[in-house]
């Protein structure tokens, strides 16, 4: 188990958004309480009956949230019976209690939904971040997943390419504070363009109200007292992952993943490298690699479409594998 506090860490009121974020026509969002930690859950009542289709989670990543998956889950709802989180400290989630912003941190948590809400085994689906704490479940709780879908999972590189350096340098301390103050004078139409630009292959693609409703939910995301922490701490969290070796490895784990697993990657990604995409089909035993030219570091978001019939083929095509029942590893 690693850390990612470092010396000028700092306690950060838990407390939550003052006002919701965007909940869209046909969606549910609804808070869920553990000891130690608040989630919230968007959802989108599926086609059949209650409990006629099997469950899916999706997992947003560093500084997204679970209105990143709203899209995708649009498109599922005759297949699966599909949620989204929003990690602690993300979206309309308060940050952690116990300050654990690690991937092992964040799949504890997502393992902890699984078990107390009885949903498992699900269809799991992370995109960056959340694909790196999808692969740490999926490896040491075979039993909680059905199916692993990642998109641009964040799998360690030895040699990021130079446009994700900046996202990697908010792991540094002090950094955010820095660039938080540097950029003080940004509108949020700016701020809301610059991630743009480095999330989606071709930011042309948001149209002008997609565009407005991201401008408002990163307004939103300014007024919490926590925004930047939670940024820094998690980016600390990802690097971290990234220097574990042994059984803690992400690769080793990737390795250890009973699941069938769809493996999504942008050629337009800045922040993910398309040559990862040969390494991770490699490593996963049952992989399905799917690469969209177009796309960025979002394929959920930029391509929806493409997607989720590329996770209806992988349901289709794994519709008689036995269920994996193995007792869960360290």
């Amino acid at each position: 188990m690693s850390s990612t506090e470092s010396p000028d860490a700092r306690a950060v009121p838990v407390v939550p958004p003052t006002r919701s974020s965007r909940v869209s026509a046909g969606e549910e969002l609804r808070t869920v309480a553990l000891p130690g930690i608040t989630l919230t859950v968007r959802s989108r009542p599926s086609a059949g009956a209650p409990g006629a289709l099997p469950p899916a989670l999706c997992l947003h990543g560093l500084g997204g949230s679970s209105q990143n998956w709203s899209e995708l889950m649009e498109r599922l709802t005759d297949v699966v019976d599909c949620e989204a989180l929003d990690l602690p400290g993300f979206g309309d989630a308060p940050p952690p209690e116990d300050g654990d912003y690690s991937i092992t941190g964040y799949a504890r948590v997502v393992i902890r939904y699984l078990d107390a809400t009885a949903r498992g085994p699900v269809h799991l689906i992370g995109n960056s971040m959340g694909g790196a704490v999808a692969t740490r479940v999926a490896a040491v709780r075979p039993d909680l997943v059905r199916t692993l879908t990642l998109v641009s999972p964040a799998l360690p590189e030895l040699r990021p390419q130079r446009t994700a350096v900046p996202t990697a340098l908010l792991a540094v301390p002090g950094v955010v504070s820095l660039f938080a103050r540097a950029t003080k004078d940004w509108t949020p139409e700016r701020r809301t363009r610059e991630v743009l630009a480095l999330c989606y292959g071709d930011p042309a693609l948001v149209t002008p109200e997609g565009f407005a409703l991201a401008v408002a939910e990163y307004e939103r995301r300014l007024e919490l007292p926590y925004f930047w922490d939670v940024m820094a701490r998690s980016a600390r969290g990802i690097v971290d992952a990234y220097t574990l070796g042994g059984q803690h490895s992400l690769w080793r784990q990737a390795e250890k993943v009973l699941a069938p697993t769809l493996l999504v990657y942008g050629a337009r990604d800045q922040l993910v490298s398309l040559r990862m995409a040969h390494r991770a089909s490699k490593a996963f035993r049952d992989s399905r690699l799917l690469t969209l030219l177009q796309a960025g570091h979002v394929a959920m978001m930029e391509d929806p479409d493409v997607v989720a019939r590329a996770f209806r083929e992988l349901l289709a095509d794994t519709a008689t594998t036995p269920e994996r029942s193995a007792p869960p590893r360290g």
